[in-house]
């Protein structure tokens, strides 16, 4: 190997060693986020008689209901072999057979452990008649870009180290040897909420079922009045709510999540299982984080839309919609997973679509014609250049971004602005509470030291190299990305679409 090239190799190591040091270290941010692990403990609560919530076990909550011949399971997290680990520990509980499953809504993280559930008799599968509806757009357009989105929210691409959870989920990644998502004709719903509520009875159990849009069009609620348990699927887990997902979603009515929670609210429960992150047990403090989560979501719509009468752009709502006190200092609204700027964002977009109202940006010039201007301002690229030097080393790191960007958008291939953009997404990451905000930042600081890496690589003389076939986490990451497709059926949409094609890809990256 040249000294040019040990050179480098040894400034990589040490700049990839560095950042992960710089990330592993403790602030409030990552103290917040570590502390919220603590919802993804591995157990079985009795959440009331008869009734039992598995958390940690997968990336969603799996429940089970008690009945006179037979039990009701609740979602059932997406991964096969999680799901299986937790219908061993139900077996401990009981060992009558499943009579009905109930999907809260299509997300591939609540359906995707259903073949483990389905016994010998075919069970009810109760799901609203929107099932899936979600998806299905995405695929009629041909939609596959919101897949490399969810990679980077997810966190999927990651080395362990620089991930701690996923906000309302502990870290996943796909192992050999047990399935991640499943499938099948017998996993698909058999009975449908076709109006606002239906009270169903099964194995003894009565149970009202309710139509509750939030997250998608197709959420289900499920009350338990015998019990006074209320199943919230991801209209609620302790988190502000993602009121829109950085991957890329169609629209949520940030509305009509507000009515939803109301509702909930109007139920004397004494415990509240959310589709994520530890049951709430006690009649007044269910009641009492029902009406917060539904007044934040209320807020953001409302003050959103003051704001938009007002004529302001989305930029300017961002700052003008801000969360009172006691709303912004709840343990359940913290922005783990959901952001209000987010939610303030979707609002607008919900209501007006993508013109800000702004002249100006009816036909704005494109982000190269931009740039040119930029640098001739800075007084050449240089200058610019220095400028995000400048503001990378002055902490001053979204402003350090964003430079890089003008600089990128003149020359893609630029490498020192690769190399500053991708700190300032790290030094941005560092102290960011939001885990899927986090992960993306992360992700693409990689994929951007990736890129420096290998145009580094390809100016150097090529020297023959043994073929290696390690396999790390970080390498699958790249093959699922590589090779993601959108095989699914319409009525079993996940909400990470990359998950169901890592078993092969690990064992193509084996042989």
């Amino acid at each position: 190997m040249s000294k040019p090239a040990k050179f480098l190799t040894i400034f990589l190591t040490t700049l990839i060693v560095c950042t992960s040091q710089a990330i592993a270290q403790e602030n409030s941010a990552t103290e917040k986020l570590t502390k919220q692990s603590e919802q993804f403990k591995e157990q079985i609560l009795q959440v009331a008689d008869n009734v039992y919530v598995a958390v940690g076990y997968s990336v969603s909550n799996v429940s089970m209901i008690v009945g006179d011949d037979g039990i009701i399971i609740v979602d059932t997290g997406m991964m096969g072999e999680a799901a299986s680990k937790i219908a061993k520990k139900f077996r401990e509980i009981t060992d009558k057979p499943v009579k009905a499953i109930i999907y809260t809504h299509s997300h591939g993280d609540h359906t995707g452990g259903a073949p483990v559930f389905l016994g010998s008799e075919r069970p009810q599968i109760w799901a609203h008649v929107n099932f899936g509806s979600e998806a299905r757009p995405w695929k009629a357009g041909g939609l596959t870009y919101q897949n490399v989105r969810g990679a980077r929210q997810a966190g999927f691409k990651l080395p362990p180290e620089q991930r701690i959870n996923n906000g309302v989920a502990p870290v996943r990644y796909p192992k050999r040897g047990g399935e991640v998502f499943s499938s099948n004709e017998g996993t698909a719903p058999t009975h449908f909420l076709e109006g606002d509520r239906k009270v169903i009875k099964v194995a003894g159990v009565e149970l009202e079922l309710t139509s509750s849009p939030g997250e998608t069009n197709d959420g289900i609620s499920v009350w338990y009045p015998a019990g006074k348990v209320l199943f919230a699927g991801d209209s609620f887990y302790r988190s502000f709510p993602n009121l829109y997902a950085i991957r890329g979603t169609p629209n949520r009515s940030v509305r009509l999540w507000a009515e939803s929670l109301g509702r909930m609210a109007d139920n004397d429960a004494v415990a509240l299982v959310g589709g994520h992150t530890n049951p709430i047990l006690g009649a007044e403090e269910v009641k009492q984080v029902l009406t917060d989560y539904r007044d934040a979501v209320q807020f953001i719509h409302d003050k959103t839309v003051e704001g938009i009468n007002k004529g302001l752009t989305p930029d300017e709502l961002v700052e003008y919609v801000q969360l009172p006190e006691r709303l912004a200092s709840s343990e359940y609204l913290q922005p783990f997973y959901g952001h209000p700027d987010w939610g303030v964002g979707q609002t607008f977009s919900n209501y007006l679509g993508w013109f800000d109202g702004n002249a100006s940006n009816l036909f704005p010039l494109p982000p190269k014609a931009e740039a040119e201007r930029m640098i001739k301002l800075a007084g050449g690229k240089d200058k610019l250049l220095q400028a995000a030097k400048d503001a990378l080393a002055e902490n001053d790191t979204q402003w350090a971004a964003q430079l890089a960007d003008h600089l990128l958008a003149i020359n893609k291939n630029n490498t020192d602005a690769r190399q500053i953009k991708a700190e300032a997404l790290t030094n941005l990451a560092h102290n960011m509470v939001n885990a899927t905000a986090r992960n993306y930042y992360l992700t693409v600081a990689r994929e951007l030291r990736k890129q420096v890496s290998e145009a580094g690589a390809e100016a150097r003389p090529r020297q023959p190299q043994k073929p290696q076939k390690t396999t790390t986490i970080a390498s699958i990451g790249d093959a699922v990305m590589k090779k993601i497709d959108l095989a699914l059926p319409d009525e079993l949409y996940q909400g990470c679409l990359f998950w169901h094609q890592a078993i092969a890809l690990i064992s193509q990256a084996e042989e």
